[in-house]
C-alpha cells in the first residue's frame, strides 16, 4: 500500500504530531501511515481524511497484487 498522507499533511503545514493528536493517536502510528507499513482501521482511514481534507482513495493507494 502507497499513501499520499505525508503530502496531504505538508499541505495542511501539520507536524506529525499535530496530525496524530487531531486523530487520536501516537505520532509513531502517523509514521506507519506515511510508510505504508500499517493498514489502519476504516474508522482511522476515514479521521485522517477529514483532518486532512482529503477522500480515502486520494489518501491510500492500494495495490491489488497485494
Amino acid at each position: 500500500m502507497e499513501t499520499k498522507i505525508r503530502e496531504y499533511r505538508v499541505m495542511k503545514n501539520l507536524t506529525q504530531a499535530e496530525l496524530a493528536e487531531a486523530v487520536g493517536v501516537r505520532r509513531e502510528t502517523v509514521v506507519f501511515l506515511e510508510k505504508g507499513k500499517y493498514n489502519p482501521s476504516l474508522k482511522l482511514a476515514h479521521d485522517v481524511a477529514k483532518v486532512l481534507g482529503a477522500t480515502i482513495d486520494e489518501l491510500f493507494i492500494f495495490d491489488d497484487d497485494e
